[in-house]
């Protein structure tokens, strides 16, 4: 099989019919040349809800880069939350990597998204990229009350971690990052680099 070539890599599902407007979690999936063109170019796309597949996926694709060398791998995302676990899945990878890791914001982070941009070690968005400050959500949890109480709890945790990440990042105070996820802030490029989520806004180039 020639993994290259496999679209699972990058977390997206097996091309299936799709009425109009019905796109898979991910979106839809770019042609097998561009997908190469990105590898490539060590650029890693997070793109669409963060479930649990795309998770393995985008974890499969960074674990490979940084086995082929150390040079910055690039994750360009477009993520309007996801699943906190998936979100976590993904951290924990980017923490074990050698390689450095810089996110790029091409449209929208929000919830689970911002897990991800806490852990990379360079935060940039384009200008017209939007976040929105809200907690990532809980996988769908299942069983007896007390599992469902247990997981619950567990969840509380993961995200008690997100939080501390997020405060370290911004130098905001834990409090005040509860409250704006509370809220679901919604912050501007500009907004997000006064923040302190952000390291760079990148802008369009002197003509």
């Amino acid at each position: 099989m020639n993994l290259r070539h496999d679209p699972s890599r990058w977390g997206f599902p097996p091309h299936q019919p799709q009425q109009p407007f019905d796109l898979p979690p991910g979106g839809p999936a770019f042609p097998g040349w561009l997908e190469e063109r990105l590898f490539d170019q060590r650029i890693v796309m997070l793109r669409g809800q963060l479930t649990s597949d795309l998770a393995t996926g985008i974890s499969a694709a960074l674990l490979t880069l940084d086995a082929a060398g150390t040079a910055p791998i690039q994750v360009h995302v477009a993520c309007p939350g996801g699943d906190l676990s998936a979100a976590l899945a993904v951290v924990d990878v980017i923490d074990a990597l050698v390689s450095p890791v810089h996110s790029l914001v091409t449209s929208e982070a929000g919830g689970a998204a911002l897990a991800v941009l806490s852990a990379t070690d360079r935060r940039a968005a384009y200008r017209h990229a939007r976040f929105r400050l809200t907690e990532p959500r809980a996988a769908g949890v299942t069983g007896t009350a007390d599992e469902v109480a247990a997981a619950a709890g567990q969840h509380l945790r993961e995200l008690e971690e997100i939080v501390v990440r997020l405060a370290e990042l911004t130098g905001r105070p834990r409090s005040r990052v509860e409250d704006d996820l509370s809220a679901g802030r919604t912050l501007s490029a500009a907004e997000a680099l006064e923040y302190g989520l952000l390291d760079e806004v990148v802008t369009p180039k002197a003509r």
